[in-house]
């Protein structure tokens, strides 16, 4: 049965999640409670108090279809960002818009382009839908906008962005950016995906939104997975022209948000004091880790994000010795750094102790 699907499909690599920590504990034989997660880059503080709130207040009426236009959630977010309703695209995370986007512009015979080291998603659903994709060599890890611009050719639909970059945490200036999507063909697509703005300093948060009315070629994805705390509700938006947004909503599935999820979001919008909270936690934990580092002479890629990627001689043997003392990070092979793993800003407490056991592993 499987050769009854196309060569592109059979193809595909999945897409490789960090490690659970119910599996953990199975496979070793710990107990969770012993057990830090540093993998996927969630919120170390959990979820914000509003967004338990709703989520509780949304249970009692579960047993209904959740509203397929969103609209609370659509006003929220407009409010929010001074956008208009139909400018955007709701979706399973923001995952799920960027897959949206792949759906609606890409096809065979079509191009994608993207970053060496950039987030693998943008690699699968070109794939899943038949396309090209076009994977540029990055320069110091990051993206370089020079080369990138160089491979759009006529077949190029969609150049994939990710500023902050994962997982890499490098970011490019605002001017470079600008510069860069106004030097493209008005028929190809820029999808900019902001995942991790909430982390930035404010003299590097994210413009694009104010670049929307200016170019019709640009769509902005944002998740409520990061600093808001609801990665395990699968929420995020995406923001384009009307035009854009209405060709990502007619491939998007019935009910792809579900009304808990909904009303999380909706809620953790008007939560800036955890927001704000998220941001200085990760501020503080990133100091702590990259000094840690640097005093075990490790190179680090600085970051913009909330995790880090360190170089370290045998990563990959070196994720398994932490495995072993109950600490998850990322290997990153996949991305083309075997030398590197990453791990995620976590409480403090939990950055210690990562730092504690690689130590131990490194002195060996």
């Amino acid at each position: 049965m499987c050769d009854l699907a196309p060569p592109y499909i059979r193809s595909i690599a999945p897409y490789q999640p960090g490690k659970p920590i119910s599996d953990l504990a199975r496979e070793m034989g710990l107990q969770p409670e012993n057990i830090i997660k540093l993998a996927s880059n969630e919120n170390p503080l959990g979820v914000g108090p509003k967004a338990q709130m709703a989520m509780e207040e949304a249970l009692h009426d579960i047993a209904r279809y959740p509203d397929g236009n969103s609209f609370a959630l659509r006003d929220a977010v407009c409010s929010k960002f001074g956008v208009k309703p139909d400018q955007l695209v709701f979706g399973n995370g923001s995952n799920d818009i960027l897959e949206l986007a792949a759906r609606a512009f890409l096809h065979a015979g079509t191009e994608a382009v993207y970053s060496q080291h950039a987030f693998a998603v943008y690699a699968l659903v070109t794939q899943a839908v038949g396309a090209k994709g076009v994977a540029v060599p990055a320069v110091n890890f990051g993206h370089d906008l020079t080369a990138m611009r160089a491979a759009v050719t006529p077949r190029t639909r969609i150049v994939f962005i990710a500023n902050p970059n994962n997982p890499t945490g490098t970011l490019l200036g605002k001017q470079a950016l600008h510069d860069f999507i106004a030097s493209l063909p008005r028929e190809v697509l820029v999808v900019l995906d902001e995942a991790y703005d909430e982390y930035l300093a404010l003299e590097h948060k994210s413009e694009a939104i104010n670049w929307l009315g200016e170019f019709e070629n640009l769509i902005i994805s944002r998740t409520f997975s990061k600093a808001y705390g609801l990665a395990g509700l699968r929420i995020g938006f995406g923001m384009a022209s009307p035009d854009v947004a209405d060709m990502m909503n007619r491939v998007r599935q019935p009910f792809n948000v579900n009304s808990i999820a909904q009303a999380a979001a909706v809620a953790a919008l008007d939560d800036e004091e955890f927001v704000l909270r998220s941001f200085a936690l990760n501020q503080a934990g990133m100091a702590q880790i990259t000094q840690g580092l640097h005093a075990l002479g490790l190179e680090y890629i600085p970051s913009h994000g909330n995790f880090v990627s360190f170089k370290i001689a045998e990563a990959g043997k070196v994720y398994q010795q932490l495995l072993q003392q109950g600490v998850i990070l990322r290997p990153i092979a996949a991305y083309e750094m075997p030398d590197y793993l990453r791990v995620s800003i976590g409480l403090f407490d939990e950055n210690a102790r990562f730092l504690q056991v690689l130590e131990s592993i490194c002195r060996g």
